[in-house]
């Protein structure tokens, strides 16, 4: 990944478009764990269903935090170092 680009380019900041991009992946990941479940459903293998459904509920989650991360950070012209989740600019949302 480049070090140069820091919104000149993309009229987005790094560190934003670095929380747009984790949410979209944890999204994707969720609609595409769907597909697992119903694969899993499918060929009856209900432990496997229920592993992917914790995956997916994990990728919401994932999602859910980078948008209330990016909500806030946005609202706050990008200042702010805790949010209501409780991720600082070290912490690690899950996803």
């Amino acid at each position: 990944m480049s070090t140069s680009e820091t919104g000149q380019v993309t009229g987005t900041q790094d560190k934003d478009y670095n929380i747009i991009w984790f949410v979209e992946a944890c999204l994707s990941n969720a609609l595409r764990l769907e597909q697992y479940i119903a694969d899993a459903e499918r060929d009856g293998d209900s432990e496997l269903a229920e592993f992917f459904r914790r995956a997916q509920g994990e990728s919401r989650k994932g999602a859910e935090q980078g948008k209330a991360l990016l909500r806030q950070r946005l609202a706050d012209g990008g200042t702010s170092s805790v949010d209501e989740t409780g991720l600082g600019p070290t912490d690690e949302a899950v996803g």
